[in-house]
């Protein structure tokens, strides 16, 4: 009888039942103990959890050999596997995706305060045995995941623009993968956040808030590159709503860092299952793409794998569409479509500090996207321009665009949407590639602070 591979019994590293682990040490004495982790890693290594300075992990560094008896959840068949020790990580991807994971499993367990992961201790599988015994019937295998997603593949392959592309995206997440609550995150390099570009699911699309780089699941995929995946309900704030954390100022006196000026991260209040994988391209990560359940267990291996791929493509794809070369002459001005300001002027104001942009004291937006409708505001109310292109603004110092990957169509893109949502006497719209139009309603009065 051929021994199982590690990959057909993936469904037993999924976390839901508690290994057991034997371990022997110099002298012959057996020890065993249940461990929280076995983590799949590629077809010949496994990842345990080191959590306790403990009898199990003396005999391993006394006596490399191990065995891990492990159990299917929906077959109940059980599986040995006989393990190698090679090294414990205590950085880098494999670990902190444990790290995440573990947090999940302890607040679900009620013991925080017990699992405190030291490290990701790799092991070799040797062989794996399959015991004898009676099991149930596995379930149904999920047909047709490939299908769905050449379907996804081709749809956003056929896109030609940003906005496109990114609810594409997300219908794909929902309509092929039945994935409701979903999130696009692009990562600004020098400011080390993420940003919002679009949502779907959520009662608010949340476009322009922001997490740190390394915080939350979110965070966390982007700076290590590696999906992050939790199936249980999890309190830790470094995990499941370090993006209110990160985005809670402290107390100051300058409205445009002061509570309350940031735009509201849009996830789930109680999120039971989450998924963050990194979007990448020429070996770049450009941001992440997320998605979350309030079920327990919502996302397995083949849903993180399935991401994976999307995330590859829709990363390929970002960087593509926003590296095109900017052709095509505008489009001709419909003089009954654009606006003849009238009325009461709009006061704009804008802090140097950070480039905040307050509408009537109403906050919009901040950072580049600031810096970006700053600079339209400044040259229509100086010159009367309305129409505009990307290699303008990408030369324009005042905009301090980043010299590599500047994601100045998101940036645009971002702008739009706070525009549209805000509902200010003002928008911007498309006229070409590369091209667009500042459409202003009412008179404009600028102010600048040096805050």
């Amino acid at each position: 009888m051929t021994a199982p591979s590690l990959h057909s019994i993936r469904p037993c590293l999924e976390g839901a039942i508690p290994a057991v682990m034997a371990t022997c040490a110099s002298d012959g004495t057996p020890n065993v103990a249940y461990i929280s982790q076995v983590v799949y890693v590629d077809e010949g290594h496994v990842a345990l959890s080191f959590q306790f300075f403990n009898k199990t992990r003396a005999n391993i560094l006394d006596n490399p050999h191990a065995s891990v008896l492990v159990l299917d959840p929906v077959t109940a068949r059980f599986y040995r596997l006989h393990l190698r020790y090679l090294r414990t990580e205590t950085s880098g991807a494999l670990f902190e995706s444990m790290k995440a994971r573990l947090a999940g499993i302890a607040s679900h367990t009620g013991m925080a305060e017990v699992f405190r992961l030291k490290g990701s201790d790799v092991y070799a599988v040797e062989h794996i045995d399959a015991i004898d015994g009676e099991g149930l019937q596995p379930a149904p295998g999920r047909t047709g995941l490939l299908h769905r997603l050449r379907q996804c593949s081709q749809r956003m392959a056929a896109c030609t623009g940003l906005d496109e592309l990114l609810q594409t995206a997300l219908a794909c997440l929902r309509d092929a993968l039945g994935i409701g609550h979903a999130m696009v995150l692009l990562l600004d390099t020098p400011a080390q956040r993420l940003y919002t570009v679009a949502s779907c699911g959520y009662a608010t699309s949340g476009v322009g808030s922001e997490i740190a780089l390394g915080h939350g699941v979110i965070g966390v995929a982007a700076r290590e590159n590696t999906p992050v995946r939790i199936s249980h309900m999890t309190h830790a704030a470094l995990y499941s709503h370090a993006m209110r954390s990160s985005l809670r100022a402290g107390s100051t006196d300058d409205p445009a860092l002061a509570p309350g000026t940031e735009i509201p991260y849009p996830g789930l209040p109680e999120p039971h299952s989450q998924l963050a994988v990194p979007m990448v391209a020429a070996g770049r990560v450009l941001g992440v793409l997320f998605a979350e359940s309030p079920r327990d267990m919502a996302f397995d291996f083949e849903d993180e794998d399935l991401l994976v791929a999307l995330a590859g493509h829709l990363g390929a794809a970002i960087d593509l569409l926003q590296a095109a070369p900017e052709t095509g002459e505008a489009a001709a001005t419909d003089a009954a479509q654009v606006p003849v300001p009238s009325g009461a002027p709009v006061r704009v104001r804008r802090y140097a500090s950070n480039d905040s942009i307050f509408i009537n004291d109403d906050y919009l937006i901040k950072g580049v996207a600031g810096a970006i409708f700053w600079k339209l505001l400044r040259d229509y109310t100086q010159a009367g321009r309305t129409e505009f292109s990307n290699r303008e603004l990408r030369l324009d110092p005042s905009i301090r665009l980043p010299d590599v990957a500047d994601n100045l169509e998101a940036r645009l893109l971002l702008l739009q949407r706070r525009l549209q949502e805000n509902n200010p006497p003002m928008r911007i719209e498309k006229t070409g590639r590369g091209r667009f139009r500042l459409c202003v309603a009412c008179p404009v009065q600028l102010e600048e602070q040096a805050g």
